[in-house]
């Protein structure tokens, strides 16, 4: 943690004296008093992402949108700035669903003359009642897996017409199907990918019920005359059509709720979490919003269901504005290199080692942390996927004092249910900068990288080199084995760049990594590697 988010830990404190007596005087003084300095926030923290339906033409839709609100106990809802949450939090995603507070401070007023006030820092409600370690509690955390999801996770989907739409595109048995614990369907999956240690047992699909209104009352049109869907109204009424019927409070409350809607939204899928109050249960849950085009295939709605778990986009390092070209991660490109199937279309991949261990999936006999400065180690390391492995599956390479970037590396291989088709056998390096909308992108040694990460210089094999832009940390592939590969790794700061095989040397370029105090990164790729073979 920077020091300056210390000191605004210790505002956020100040400010809450400053605004309960405001509020005790309740004078025009006063409010000019509470105007003038740090106000506070608390609630719970509500995460949305909006994914857009592949190949949907590019004129003037972004490829993904993301909403961040803050939810209080009265179930008032604040819209926060995203792009101000990702920067004051320095891991937003890591405060998904919890209770945080939201330091806000004056800035110049607008043009419209309208006072502005920016976001300081936002931080867990748990920050505040202890200091104790704060400095290295985020990093702490990232390394040693996030809020751990484990157990029964029960879903239910449910069904909602639109009150001029009559199509009926999939039956209750298709979607109660999706649940189940067979090759393929969403039980079998999310237990294969959390190493057995959730499940989705108790997940139940309601059929088809009509909404109170017409579509054109949920999707609207926005200044620019394009669709708006309203996901609150849409939540809202489609689980009030169900309430009568569905115990939300099961197990101390469904983990997730998977809307299906018998019409288009506004172009997007969306996968989140939604704060509010059913059957006597307040707490922000994992929720779904589903177009056809989504639920007719597994692969995307896993894809929402990860964000619904509190997961990001993953990314690769081209540098463009579309996230969804990492194809080793259904949280990235959740179509391409993925398995068919005849019942429910394309099934999903796994997700990234970074996002299994934020889930808390990797556990530390499975993990491995090698500091800046460590020396040398030679390491065998399986592939993600492998159940009950004897060996690493996670390796991370990191700063010591730096809280918020450090690489995670982890093998894949084309073999099982869901991973047959991938790109090859192969090492997958990542670097992590938790204060990105997409905190894990993949590295390509190709230069300039490719437009998809399914190509030879985003996959690290036997023979080949990878060295960060700053000769800090140095990985060599040694060997392969029957589930993964012997890697040699080196941590002392003085790696050096081999030439390419011609005598061609590829050369460091600069680490555009976020500093305390800098720029927020460029999206550029920041590293130097040395590969044989792969493509200038």
């Amino acid at each position: 943690m920077r020091p300056v988010r210390t000191i605004l830990l210790a505002s956020l404190v100040l400010a809450c004296g400053l605004q309960a007596d405001a509020a005790r005087r309740a004078t025009p003084a006063a409010d000019a008093l509470a105007a003038d300095q740090p106000q506070l926030m608390v609630g719970r923290l509500e995460l949305a992402w909006g994914d857009l339906r592949p190949g949907t033409p590019a004129d003037g839709h972004a490829r993904t949108l993301f909403k961040a609100a803050l939810v209080d106990d009265a179930g008032v809802r604040r819209p926060l700035d995203s792009t101000e949450a990702l920067r004051a939090a320095e891991d937003l995603y890591a405060l998904y669903g919890r209770r945080v507070a939201v330091s806000t401070t004056p800035v110049a007023a607008k043009a419209s003359g309208e006072p502005s006030r920016k976001i300081d820092a936002i931080v867990p409600i748990d920050d505040l009642q202890s200091t104790a370690g704060r400095s290295e509690r985020p990093l702490a955390r990232a390394l040693a897996g996030g809020e751990k999801i484990t157990g029964v996770t029960s879903w239910v989907t449910l069904m909602c017409k639109f009150s001029d739409i009559a199509t009926e595109q999939k039956t209750q048995a298709f979607f109660q199907g999706q649940y189940g614990t067979a090759i393929g369907q969403l039980d079998h999956y999310w237990q294969e990918v959390s190493y057995g240690q959730i499940n989705l047992a108790g997940s139940q699909a309601y059929g088809w019920r009509s909404l109170p209104q017409p579509r054109s009352y949920y999707v609207t049109k926005d200044a620019n005359g394009k669709d708006k869907a309203d996901l609150g109204k849409l939540y809202t009424d489609c689980t009030a059509a169900f309430d009568p019927d569905v115990n939300f409070a099961v197990n101390g409350g469904v983990q997730g709720i998977n809307l299906m809607f018998n019409g288009d939204l506004d172009g997007y899928a969306w996968g989140g979490g939604r704060c509010s109050t059913l059957d006597g249960i307040n707490k922000c849950w994992s929720t779904t919003w589903n177009p056809p085009w989504s639920f007719n295939n597994l692969a995307p709605l896993s894809h929402e269901m990860g964000h619904a778990y509190g997961l990001p986009h993953a990314n690769n390092s081209d540098g463009d504005s579309d996230p969804y070209d990492n194809p080793w991660d259904v949280m990235s490109d959740a179509w391409n290199n993925g398995v068919s199937n005849a019942t429910y279309g394309t099934l999903p991949k796994h997700i990234n080692i970074y996002s299994r261990n934020r889930l808390g999936w990797v556990v530390a006999a499975r993990k491995r942390v090698i500091n800046a400065g460590d020396g040398n180690a030679t390491v065998t390391v399986d592939r993600a996927s492998l159940a009950g492995s004897g060996n690493i599956q996670m390796i991370t390479l990191n700063y010591p004092g730096v809280t918020n970037r450090y690489f995670t590396i982890e093998v894949r291989r084309k073999t099982g249910n869901y991973e047959a088709n991938l790109a090859g056998n192969a090492v997958i390096i990542h670097e992590v900068q938790t204060g990105r909308s997409e905190p894990a992108w993949s590295i390509d040694a190709d230069k300039p990288a490719a437009n998809r990460a399914n190509n030879e210089g985003s996959m690290f094999k036997v023979g080949e080199r990878w060295v960060s832009a700053d000769r800090q940390f140095c990985i060599g592939v040694k060997s392969e084995t029957n589930d993964g590969f012997v890697l040699d790794i080196a941590a002392s700061g003085r790696c050096q760049i081999r030439s390419r095989p011609g005598g061609v040397q590829q050369a460091a370029t600069a680490l555009n990594a976020a500093q305390p105090g800098g720029d927020a990164p460029r999206r550029t790729a920041p590293h130097a590697i040395a590969k044989p073979g792969a493509r200038r």
